[in-house]
């Protein structure tokens, strides 16, 4: 049976490519070989398929037992997620814990983190100084960090907040510069080989985040139900269908993996967004009139409905996704599809990016057009930034309810210009690409006190 086109290059070679510059990796191939094509690039030695093509991607997420979606598959992200990891676990106990994880992330749930979400985005901007640069990756990766510890992990003040805050950020910078990302691939790289490997100073940061919350978790089962509406109240208070509750261990490691999942994910997309806001004039002026048209306080829940700032950050996922592929796939059987002979234990991963890049279903796609999602409903299967299937991402509604408050509330404030004119590239980040140069950008003016100004306030 013959596999898919692909490229003939030596594995290693292909491997370094990937971790390199995915950009080109996915582009080349795609442009050769067409929208489904074999990859040399994985680090199991397995057989692995790029697929692009929408019709083809509803196939195979469809049919989960044709196409099955195991958790070992998934096996690169134990180090940083723990092994009870939703990203892990097997069926049927991986669609146990999505019911359990559903609910603190349903849209009802969402108005009670509005206001939270708002007001970290003001207390990390107020600190911010005027008409000096700054990196809005960096400060998007402080406001969705400290969402991740105030509306997931249900912290706000004290010594244990402090200490998380700084020791996650340092873990999460450990494996996400463009040279480190390479521990994520080569894991016997990140190994403790004693005091002078990164290794080491991983496997200690890992060590003290371990203790941290697993003090967290046995505190806040001491106090008992509660009226809390944080995440972690919410799953300690979950119970799976035969009564028991969620181990110490599993909430251990969803909170790791919500973390990051959801942090610098969410802080590359709010970078490009205001990237793509400010570099192209007309689109901030449309969406400043949008969001001037709710008045000066307006409901986090009004705005988040707002048609144009939903498409801008709809575009902002599309044109570069956090993630550029999905969760991987495993054929059953020996099968024909769209005319391709798919083999019995092939790897297939739905590549999100070079979906989103199709001249077909997004005419133009180099360019930032947020119009395209006011002019056209796309399918899950066409658009597809948190993947699709029973292994969708399930903070989806918090990412988006959360990129669409940050900006609004960063928009109404400040005057904001990029540094300079040069377009952004992307560029690997560990296991995700986010903007090369982080998004330079410039705080003119507080957009509040002009406006206050200029009406004679």
């Amino acid at each position: 049976m013959r596999l898919p086109d692909g490229p003939k290059t030596p594995r290693l070679w292909q491997q370094i490519q990937w971790i390199t510059d995915p950009i080109s990796y996915m582009e080349t191939n795609a442009k050769k070989y067409g929208d489904i094509f074999t990859v040399g690039a994985g680090f199991g030695g397995e057989t692995i398929l790029f697929v692009s093509n929408p019709k083809i991607i509803q196939t195979i997420f469809a049919n989960p037992k044709l196409f099955a979606a195991p958790g070992y598959l998934n096996k690169i992200l134990q180090p940083l997620v723990g092994e009870n990891s939703l990203f892990l676990l097997e069926e049927p106990k991986h669609q146990d814990r999505r019911k359990l994880l559903y609910p603190p992330f349903h849209s009802k749930r969402m108005q009670a983190y509005g206001q939270l979400i708002c007001e970290i985005t003001k207390n990390v901007t107020t600190k911010l100084s005027f008409n000096t640069p700054l990196s809005m990756r960096k400060t998007m990766g402080k406001i969705t960090l400290r969402v991740i510890l105030q509306v997931v992990f249900g912290l706000h003040r004290g010594a244990r907040y402090t200490q998380l805050e700084e020791l996650l950020s340092a873990r999460i910078n450990a494996v996400s510069s463009p040279l480190s990302s390479i521990l994520n691939f080569f894991p016997f790289l990140a190994k403790d080989y004693g005091s002078w490997s990164p290794g080491y100073r991983i496997k200690l940061q890992q060590q003290q985040i371990d203790d941290l919350l697993y003090a967290e978790i046995s505190d806040r089962r001491a106090e008992g139900e509660s009226d809390r509406t944080d995440i972690l109240s919410l799953l300690l208070s979950a119970r799976y269908e035969n009564g028991e509750r969620m181990s110490d261990e599993e909430l251990h490691d969803e909170l790791m993996t919500l973390l990051f999942a959801g942090h610098e994910t969410t802080a590359t997309a709010l970078a490009w967004a205001f990237y793509w806001i400010h570099y192209l004039p007309e689109v901030k002026q449309k969406l400043l009139e949008e969001i001037d048209s709710l008045g000066e306080n307006p409901d986090p829940m009004s705005l988040v409905k707002l048609p144009y700032l939903t498409a801008v950050c709809q575009e902002t996922l599309r044109i570069y996704p956090g993630v550029h592929l999905t969760l991987p796939r495993i054929v059953q059987k020996n099968v024909e599809i769209d005319g391709k002979q798919l083999e019995n234990e092939i790897n297939i991963f739905g590549c999100i990016y070079l979906l989103h890049q199709r001249e077909d279903l997004y005419p133009q796609p180099k360019q930032f057009k947020p119009e395209r999602f006011l002019e056209c409903q796309f399918s899950p299967y066409e658009y597809m930034p948190f993947g699709s299937g029973i292994r969708r991402c399930i903070g989806a509604v918090l990412a988006e309810f959360e990129m669409k408050l940050v900006v609004t509330t960063m928009l109404k404030k400040y005057q904001l210009e990029l540094a300079d004119s040069y377009p952004v590239k992307p560029q690997r980040r560990g296991t995700f690409v986010g903007p090369s140069s982080g998004v330079k950008m410039i705080v003119k003016a507080d957009r509040t006190e002009a406006l206050e100004k200029a009406q004679g306030l």
